[in-house]
């Protein structure tokens, strides 16, 4: 006898309640084993996923673990798992903590039911095909232009042989690749369009290219760059990276309206800039012995670096944390922007308009429990007394602060509102730094000094070293300097490379007595640092100066 419809729907209603009430019982069971786990519980059932969230754990992982994201704004991330005490789930969970370190992060019990309809959510993912971001310069591309000229007058004619705008930026690019170049100015003027390269922080005219190419030109670069081509009447940032064998060459692009056309900085972030290691910094004597010790054996307080804009004070930083990054300590950096990246350590990059600030990030940091931690910049009283804070309470802290020297820094601190008392105890050192072009091994010569004046201030900061500062000065008649000539090696500039000269102010018991007297004045600062046998930036270069590493001419143009 058949069995009548109505029958079957009402079975089908029966089974579905019953699957119901099996569900229900299964999550009040799940929510009682979170009680015993101490684990918050949330059941995803109508839960609105998105796929910013979903696309946090990839499928393979959240398959395998029985975890996946549910909710991420950008300021709270939750995740939900089956298994979160699992030590395969907890390594998920600490990996995803890491990569988002100002995040507020939960982690929640959910039911089998729960992960089947939170995973069905990877179906809103589109697949995407793999694709390298940026341009590809293949190598024998690469060689052909490099090999195409020696120095930059035929690298000037390479360029007024092109015709063609992609050419054009190939051959830049690969100039700048060859010749370690850290900015290329292009820009539209009246007649024509002038190229220029900074080379060891000088600029120099390389091309003046014709100004019909110039449509082309920013054209190409704008869209290399991910920039708007029809917005001409203000400025944008954007960035394009160049993939080599090698390594990875990230360019930032600025664009900026003009009376003739837009003027276009292009910014190359090669990754062996960041490379340098603490002992090539050219720190030496006294002043590298205080400094190594402040950055080894300090485990607490401040390290400063001090200078004007492109004076070497980011890379003094990186080097320092090249020498404190161990698996054993955990540094976090807060950077505007993030240029480089460092293994083994969590970069977080601010954004005003997001009220994402160095002092918001910096107390947002401190929940991290960090051991080291750096400030890209301390530009206001809120973010140096959040510093000078974390700095008394066990954390090492590196920044940098925009003065002319070493001990301008304190009267700087303190112009900000600072209070001494926190202020003493909190810096354990202050380092003051220029950079200087180094002489050409290849074509150096040497020189004699007949101006009267040049001689005479040589040898007044000569003979006023510290005897205590742990450098030699050789007898003045032994005095020998070195100027620049030309050849190939440095495109005939004379110089090549560049090094820091430094001086290295370190606390002591009489400058922390001055800093509490609040009777400060930074000349009475220097003259305690020299008692205790800390060179000037100029005595620094002088004496590399003599080592024929450097000209009289560049420590002088860069520190009186």
């Amino acid at each position: 006898m058949p069995i009548s419809p109505f029958k079957e729907d009402t079975s089908s209603k029966l089974q579905s309640k019953l699957d119901d009430i099996t569900l229900q019982e299964k999550e009040i069971a799940t929510e009682q084993h979170s009680q015993q786990l101490g684990v918050p519980y949330i059941n995803l059932k109508g839960f609105p996923i998105t796929q910013g969230a979903i696309a946090l754990i990839t499928k393979d992982t959240a398959s395998k673990t029985k975890t996946i994201c549910f909710l991420f704004t950008g300021k709270e991330l939750r995740i939900g798992s089956v298994n979160p005490n699992d030590p395969e789930t907890q390594n998920v969970i600490k990996n995803l903590k890491e990569e988002n370190p100002l995040v507020h992060t939960e982690v929640y019990l959910i039911s089998e039911h729960s992960f089947v309809l939170g995973f069905d959510f990877y179906k809103t993912i589109p697949v995407l095909k793999d694709r390298v971001e940026g341009i590809q310069i293949k190598e024998d591309e690469l060689i052909k232009y490099q090999n195409s000229f020696s120095n930059l007058k035929e690298l000037e004619a390479l360029m007024q042989k092109s015709t063609s705008a992609t050419t054009l930026i190939t051959i830049i690019v690969a100039a700048a690749i060859k010749l370690h170049i850290s900015d290329i100015h292009i820009e539209a003027e009246d007649q024509d369009i002038v190229i220029r390269f900074r080379i060891d922080g000088i600029l120099y005219i390389v091309a003046r290219i014709e100004k019909k190419l110039w449509p082309k030109i920013i054209s190409r670069l704008k869209l290399l760059s991910s920039l708007k081509l029809n917005v001409t009447s203000r400025p944008q940032d954007g960035r394009f990276t160049i993939h080599l064998s090698t390594e990875k060459v990230g360019v930032r692009v600025s664009t900026l309206p003009t009376s003739y056309g837009e003027s276009v900085v292009m910014r190359f972030l090669m990754s062996g800039s960041v490379n340098i290691q603490f002992e090539a910094l050219g720190v030496r004597g006294k002043a590298e012995h205080d400094l190594r010790n402040a950055i080894v054996n300090s485990t607490n307080g401040m390290i400063i670096t001090t200078g004007p804009t492109g004076s070497g004070k980011t890379t003094t930083l990186y080097a320092i944390l090249n020498k404190l990054n161990n698996p054993d300590i955990k540094i976090i950096t807060l950077e505007d922007p993030i240029e480089y990246k460092l293994d083994g350590i969590i970069q977080s990059q601010v954004d005003a308009s997001k009220d994402y600030t160095f002092a918001s990030g910096l107390r947002s940091i401190l929940r991290q429990d960090p051991d080291v931690v750096m400030v890209g910049e301390i530009r206001d009283l809120e973010t140096a007394e959040t510093a000078v804070n974390a700095a008394l309470t066990g954390h090492l802290v590196l920044s940098t602060i925009h003065t002319n020297s070493a001990p301008a820094a304190i009267p700087r601190f303190l112009a900000m509102g600072c209070k001494p008392f926190l202020l003493a105890p909190s810096l354990r050192t202050i380092i003051g730094q220029r950079l200087i072009r180094k002489l050409c091994k290849n074509c150096k010569q040497e020189i004699k000094i007949e101006d009267a004046d040049t001689l005479k201030k040589i040898e007044t900061l000569l003979t006023t070293i510290p005897s205590n500062s742990g450098e030699t000065v050789p007898d003045k008649n032994s005095w020998k300097f070195y100027g620049p000539g030309k050849c190939d090696t440095c495109q005939g500039l004379g110089y090549k490379g560049r090094l820091g000269i430094y001086e290295i102010f370190s606390m002591n018991q009489e400058i922390e007595k001055i800093i509490l007297s609040g009777n400060i004045s930074e000349y009475v600062l220097k003259d305690i640092a020299v008692k205790f046998g800390m060179i000037s930036m100029a005595q620094d270069g002088l004496l590399k100066a003599l080592d024929a590493i450097t000209s009289v001419e560049e420590v002088f143009g860069v520190a009186e």
